[in-house]
């Protein structure tokens, strides 16, 4: 499937004389967790540019970060986001090779490493109850009547909602408050270059040759700096001739 949908890419070309130019957000929704629930450790991590799911690794199982092997840091990997979209120990059983047991033990080895988020989800779901809504960081409601209902599986996929739209819903004012800021750019300068693309936490660029170095320097001021947050935000430039080049 993912060849597939890199030959789809392949397709997406730019004209003579241009490229296309891709800037991806890095890990984004986990650094506005980071900035919502304040876990000392999860932003240490992101301020001194380590590799977070390195890092998660080397504290759940309480080891150098030196010491933490691909398989490890793929279980990492699935924790981190796992807890955005509040998922169980059969969750993590469904994508790795662990038990329930052992996915429940590491959820808790988990959350006792980073209590700040926690505690952080924990009043998410608390402030619905009583609201009714949840919000991302610019006031955008999602109202989630379901909360308080007493069918569990209402209740869980209300919960499941209450946690994961502040987090994604932000993740999308970032990158909606920087598509503004870049095309407001472009306008002033009276550039070539054009934004023709939004996929999730990434933008797609079509830009002339002689711009190239410009529309970089541009990306790289507004797309970091487009919603200030306690964490830094980073973004990762590609360039190429076809979309799936880029991907």
């Amino acid at each position: 499937r993912t060849d597939l949908g890199r030959r789809v890419r392949e397709a997406f070309t730019s004209k003579i004389g241009s490229s296309l130019m891709a800037a991806d957000y890095s890990q984004i929704e986990l650094r506005v967790l980071a900035h919502f629930s304040r876990d000392p450790g999860l932003i240490k991590a992101f301020q001194n540019g380590e590799d977070i799911h390195s890092a998660t690794s080397s504290l759940v199982y309480g080891i150098p970060i030196e010491e933490v092997d691909p398989s490890m840091r793929r279980i990492a990997k699935v924790l981190n986001f796992g807890v955005i979209y509040g998922l169980s120990p059969h969750g993590i059983s469904r994508q790795t090779d662990l038990s329930q047991k052992e996915g429940k033990r590491f959820i808790d080895i988990y959350f006792e490493r980073y209590p700040g988020i926690e505690k952080y989800l924990a009043a998410v779901k608390d402030q619905c109850r009583v609201n009714g809504y949840v919000e991302t960081i610019l006031g955008r409601r999602r109202y989630l009547p379901d909360i308080n209902s007493s069918n569990f599986r209402l209740r869980s996929q209300a919960e499941r909602a209450a946690i994961n739209m502040p987090i994604q819903g932000t993740a999308a004012d970032i990158i909606k408050m920087a598509m503004i800021s870049i095309q407001n750019r472009l306008i002033e300068l009276e550039m070539k270059s054009l934004m023709i693309l939004q996929v999730h936490d990434e933008l797609i660029f079509e830009v002339p040759d002689n711009e190239m170095h410009k529309m970089e320097s541009i990306i790289l001021e507004l797309m970091p700096s487009s919603l200030k947050l306690d964490i830094p935000l980073t973004v990762d430039i590609k360039r190429g001739t076809n979309w799936g080049i880029l991907t």
